[in-house]
């Protein structure tokens, strides 16, 4: 008889959770929810994970295993029955631009094969077809092919030569990024100042070794052209401002100076100085294709490898299953196509199965939002069929409307009927509907949380009164649909002509001072519309952003409006330096308070000494870091505590000093919610926790490192810090998807917060799926009706309940079943 296997814990007492005792069945597809901050992650990653990748460390060889006494073992009593773990979360795919979705999915290692087996070769210099002769060297035969116009020759193709990542294959000019830094000239001039007041700003603000000599070259120039030194560029002519910029024979101009020195440079602080005068631009030698020309005058059915790779998902298995019927191909090369063919199919099957059909190829990872790198990553590990495994998964419905969500549980499903074990921290009710087991962790968030509150299936979950979600998920407690919305004020914002990416030519009406949703398939077109063009150009007109905007013909209305504040998921800081308390201020309210204490005057400790950011009273060793990183070479990095701190970033004496028995490291652990009461005497310090406390941050602790914290959170942070200022009341407020990692009570609470903006006359205009944030809107517009170049149109506009009426919108059709 087959006994049910079960991953067993007993004691777990990891960050938040109360010595818990648990069962977790293998093979199954598990959820586990429970408000923000209660303890999943602790239980799913730090626990269940970390260890099961602690024990596959002490199998592997001497040199890993010596770093696994550095790793601090989970507080747990036992756990056994673990199973090999893969964790795929929201993390971005990669910080390298040379990472694309192609080289991911390996569907580019593919097409590598594909274009060096069975591509034309052309003439790179005068396009003619170039034709295969063979060369006896000493008995041997090195095929070469040969331009019989030109004579240009060269050895056959290998996949390495249409690899961007290789010398082979890479354009010389931009070395395969496809984009090079140049120097932006309008950064680097200040028009209203003269040369000698600091008119070239780099000079002004940071000292390079060769700028005095600079400074004495141009001086020089000025006099050669007879041009008055003294007046401000802005009573120059063009001629002149050229002169400055590009110089002449004898001097080499500011634009050539700061190049140089750039690249020349072996100080990271000059480079990275230099770089916020510099821009991204698409290389001009190969026009953003990342190849030589030789390779890219390769082609396969008329089409060069950049071509073929610049197709979506969806255009590309069209490609190969559907167009290749019609490709002339000989038996020999059919025997070669139909393997490559086979093997791409399979992975472009599994990223469309994740909901992913209008990413192209040749997209870059780093563009790519945390859901859709955890997605592609998924996808990636449907096409590798192994199995005894245990899947984690951190929130994979990020960023997926109901629609594409439906195919995600499927995938997710699938994985587990393979006979692996899945296991998903999710808020979203149809992946809790699918569950064939639910781990519910509360009751609240922080210190009160970290208890199982249920652990079972869907119809025990139905009948536990004691869970929040529980009451939600089948319908005792909802978030109301609202019984009226807001009139329009009769101002608009209006988008004319946005047809970048795949958008159509569309004409958008915003109505301000009103509660906007735009919603619509994934790869529809919101994001596009709003952040590329939208924020991108209003941030230029406000703020003089060096961002460019998508294409688009004209945005009216916004001289109704004096702010713009688009609140995205990217990280609040790079380093574990940057934690909430930094961002939004509040930590230097707080060490004031130290630094106002007696103890503090009497050994002369001043604000600074309570940074972890600068000398004096910081720990030297790990640089106020509080853990120390180990390179592991062929292994992640990982990080242990400072042995000379114990993790406690400061010094002994500034560590001894206390305000009510807390020294300054004791208040970073704090979380937001108890510092609210800690400090509820300092009014400024109170209001700024008060805030990050209502919209459900207060289980983060104040000093929770930036790069721990989920995109959702990290959104949240920035509202906080945004709300936290005063309000001109013609503010507008752009946020993307501010329900990721929110449970239905926190939704409840964010949509207070985001009623209360809009009742003080601002306007809200958020990009969202979730149908509880969509049904309380004034006003939805839906983008599709698909995705990629299926999208990009405005399918219905209205109040939610106008919406529903749309036969055409996949919105209204799943706001129907919640209205």
């Amino acid at each position: 008889m087959y006994m049910k296997k079960f991953i067993k814990i007993k004691g777990a007492r990891v960050n938040n959770l109360k010595n818990i005792d648990l069962e977790i069945p293998h093979d199954e597809f598990i959820v586990v929810t429970g408000l923000s901050g209660s303890g999943k992650s602790s239980l799913v990653f730090d626990l269940i994970y970390a260890e099961s990748q602690r024990r596959y460390m002490e199998s592997l060889s001497s040199y890993a295993r010596q770093f696994v006494g550095l790793l601090d073992k989970p507080d747990v009593d036992l756990i056994e029955g673990l199973i090999p773990a893969i964790s795929i979360d929201q993390r971005s795919a990669s910080n390298n631009p040379r990472s694309t979705v192609g080289t991911i999915t390996e569907v580019y290692d593919y097409l590598r094969l594909l274009f060096s087996r069975l591509g034309m070769a052309y003439c790179p210099h005068c396009g003619e077809k170039m034709k295969k002769e063979k060369s006896d060297k000493k008995n041997k035969k090195e095929i070469n092919l040969v331009c019989s116009q030109c004579g240009f020759s060269r050895l056959e193709y290998k996949p390495i030569d249409f690899s961007f990542n290789s010398g082979q294959g890479a354009c010389s000019s931009c070395g395969g990024l496809g984009i090079k830094m140049e120097i932006d000239n309008e950064a680097v001039l200040n028009f209203n100042l003269t040369i000698s007041q600091g008119a070239i700003k780099p000079w002004m603000h940071y000292n390079f070794d060769n700028q005095q000599l600079l400074m004495s070259d141009m001086e020089k120039m000025f006099r050669r052209y007879n041009i008055n030194y003294n007046k401000p560029l802005k009573e120059m002519s063009k001629k002149e401002i050229n002169l400055i910029l590009k110089g002449d024979n004898l001097f080499p101009g500011v634009i050539q100076g700061l190049k140089d020195k750039y690249q020349n440079t072996d100080s990271n602080y000059i480079r990275q100085k230099i770089g916020l005068y510099m821009k991204m631009v698409v290389c001009d030698a190969c026009e953003g294709q990342r190849l030589k020309p030789e390779s890219l005058a390769v082609k396969f059915q008329g089409l060069n490898i950049y071509e073929v790779s610049s197709k979506n998902i969806e255009e590309l298995k069209n490609f190969f299953k559907k167009e290749s019927n019609n490709f002339k191909l000989s038996s020999s090369q059919k025997l070669i196509f139909d393997p490559i063919s086979k093997e791409i199919l399979i992975r472009l099957d599994s990223v469309l199965k994740v909901g992913l059909p209008y990413l192209s190829i040749d997209r870059s990872a780093t563009t790519l939002s945390g859901g859709e790198s955890q997605r592609l990553r998924l996808a990636h590990q449907i096409s590798s069929n192994l199995v005894g495994l245990l899947y984690v998964l951190d929130e994979p419905s990020i960023g997926l409307h109901p629609k594409d969500n439906e195919n995600l549980i499927a995938t997710l499903k699938n994985l587990n009927n393979k006979g692996n074990t899945v296991m998903v921290i999710e808020h979203d009710s149809n992946m809790m509907l699918s569950a064939d087991y639910i781990l519910d962790i509360g009751p609240l968030a922080g210190e009160h949380g970290g208890e199982v509150i249920f652990s079972g299936n869907l119809n025990q979950f139905k009948k536990n009164k004691n869970s929040l979600t529980a009451q939600y998920l089948f319908g005792n407690k909802k978030i109301l649909t609202p019984s009226s919305y807001r009139k329009k004020s009769g101002k608009f914002l209006e988008i004319i002509g946005a047809e970048e990416n795949n958008l159509k030519n569309i004409d958008v009406k915003i109505p301000l001072e009103n509660f906007v949703v735009v919603s619509g398939v994934s790869g529809s077109g919101k994001s596009t519309l709003i952040i590329d063009i939208l924020a991108k150009a209003l941030n230029k007109k406000f703020y003089r952003s060096k961002e460019e905007p998508g294409k688009y013909k004209a945005i009216l209305g916004d001289n109704y409006i004096d702010k713009i504040i688009d609140i995205d998921q990217s990280p609040i800081g790079r380093t574990p330096r940057s934690n909430p308390a930094t961002y939004t201020g509040v930590f230097s309210d707080i060490r004031e308070v130290f630094a106002s204490l007696p103890e503090a005057k009497a050994k002369g400790f001043k604000s600074q000494h309570f940074s972890f950011n600068l000398k004096g009273g910081r720990c030297e060793k790990c640089q106020g870091d509080g853990m120390i990183k180990v390179e592991m070479q062929f292994l992640p990095d990982i990080y242990i505590k400072c042995d000379s701190c114990h993790g406690q970033r400061y010094i002994d004496e500034v560590l001894e000093i206390k305000y009510n028995n807390k020294n300054i490291f004791e208040i970073l652990e704090m979380t937001i919610e108890d510092a609210c009461l800690f400090f509820s005497d300092f009014k400024s310090i109170k209001n700024k926790l008060s805030i990050l406390n209502s919209i459900g941050l207060g289980y983060v602790k104040l000093g929770q490192s930036a790069t721990s914290l989920s995109g959702g959170e990290s959104q949240r942070i920035k509202l906080a810090y945004e709300l936290s200022r005063p309000s001109t009341g013609k503010t507008l407020y752009i946020l993307d998807e501010p329900t990721t990692g929110l449970h239905f009570e926190d939704v409840k609470n964010l949509l207070k917060v985001l009623h209360g903006l809009v009742d003080k006359g601002n306007t809200v205009l958020v990009i969202e799926h979730n149908l509880d944030i969509i049904k309380s809107a004034d006003w939805v517009i839906d983008l599709g009706p698909d995705g990629g170049d299926k999208g990009g149109k405005i399918i219905a506009c209205g109040n939610p309940k106008d919406i529903v009426k749309f036969k055409k919108s996949y919105t209204g059709k799943y706001l129907k079943k919640v209205i």
